[in-house]
């Protein structure tokens, strides 16, 4: 090679480099992980096994204890000899469906772009499992759209770049990216205590399983179905927590065997190997759908009749719960509490006494 063609081919080179580092670091800075920090939010169901999948992805022996309302904890993974770590920001709520104003905490301006969230369901209560799926799924949503919106001030594309990378998600050819919704940052499923959901009949695992596949493809997620009980299940949300935090390899394991747990990583599933909903005989002409998402929860729902869940029981009340006994709190506590409950009897007493009274004067 002549030497003038040869120093243009090393600029190139050079140039060409240049270019794919560049772009590495742009990705980089636009995923928020340049200084090797990132943020995974736990939701969804009430005792579901969100604080067990935690503890088990840190091989923490912790006996696992009810989140109460918002927890946090960290990992760190070491990237090789003499360089520093990558810290995962792990965010636990807890409180089923009850305590979705407290996702401003987790879900802020400073992490949203190295954030991933996990909604947690009990596989073996689908009589709660749609409410559970739709109010944590719209409350997540609804923050994700107002931290973007405040960001947005100082940087207007970020909606678009990050829609655009969402949609990345799916391969150019697959034949849904025109049908999904998915959400505008990393997403995931865990239907949790599969060793109980295995023994349902058959037909109950198929539509609960089908109905998971579409929510999870429509929001551009991963569907995993796990157990506590099993090791190799839990390897797979092991490799997909790992995958979020430190942004390692997916195990792009693909099974949608309603008789075996699920794995459908995000891409891999589609609307036609999903199928239809599950539409039972009684519900045939009664269905009146807006949009594929309505129409699943109207067939799951008819399926599936869903119990309400209600507000917090005094079960949830902190201040009830032993594990944050405090004698001198409790005490002065209980104290009120006898004050508050004098307070209501005198008053009601003397709402009475004035009632007889006006009574009284309306009789003269």
């Amino acid at each position: 090679m002549p030497k003038g063609e040869k120093v243009l081919w090393d600029i190139s080179v050079y140039e060409a480099e240049k270019a794919e580092k560049a772009n590495k670091e742009q990705e980089a800075t636009e995923d928020g992980r340049a200084g090797g920090e990132s943020s995974i939010l736990f939701f969804g169901g009430k005792d579901a096994g969100k604080t067990t999948i935690i503890c088990r992805f840190l091989d923490r022996d912790d006996i696992p204890k009810s989140t109460i309302a918002l927890e946090y904890t960290f990992g760190r993974r070491s990237k090789g000899h003499n360089v520093g770590k990558d810290v995962g920001h792990i965010w636990e709520l807890g409180g089923g469906t009850n305590m979705t104003q407290l996702l401003e905490v987790p879900i802020n301006m400073s992490n949203l772009k190295a954030l991933s969230v996990v909604l947690v369901v009990d596989l073996s209560k689908p009589e709660t499992m749609w409410t559970v799926l739709e109010t944590s799924l719209k409350a997540v949503n609804e923050r994700i759209k107002q931290v973007i919106k405040k960001l947005a001030v100082e940087d207007p594309q970020i909606e678009e770049r990050m829609r655009r990378k969402s949609f990345n998600r799916f391969a150019l050819d697959h034949p849904d990216r025109d049908l999904v919704e998915p959400i505008l940052i990393p997403f995931g499923i865990l239907g949790t205590k599969y060793d109980l959901f295995q023994n349902f009949d058959s037909e109950k695992r198929k539509v609960i399983s089908r109905t998971l596949r579409f929510v999870a493809h429509n929001y551009g997620g991963t569907l995993l179905f796990s157990s506590s009980k099993n090791e190799s299940i839990l390897m797979r949300v092991r490799s997909l927590m790992s995958h979020f935090v430190f942004g390692t390899n997916l195990n792009k394991a693909y099974c949608v065997d309603h008789n075996k747990p699920i794995s459908a990583p995000c891409g891999t599933d589609s609307m036609n190997q999903i199928g239809g909903p599950p539409i039972t005989d009684g519900s045939i002409g009664q269905i009146q759908a807006r949009s594929p998402l309505d129409l699943w929860k109207q067939a799951f729902t008819s399926y599936f009749p869903q119990e309400a869940t209600g507000s917090a029981s005094i079960s949830d009340d902190p201040a009830k719960d032993p594990q944050y006994a405090e004698p001198e709190v409790d005490s002065m506590r209980a104290q009120k509490d006898e004050e508050l409950a004098r307070y209501r009897k005198v008053s009601e007493r003397r709402a009475k006494e004035r009632a007889m009274g006006a009574g009284m004067g309306d009789g003269h």
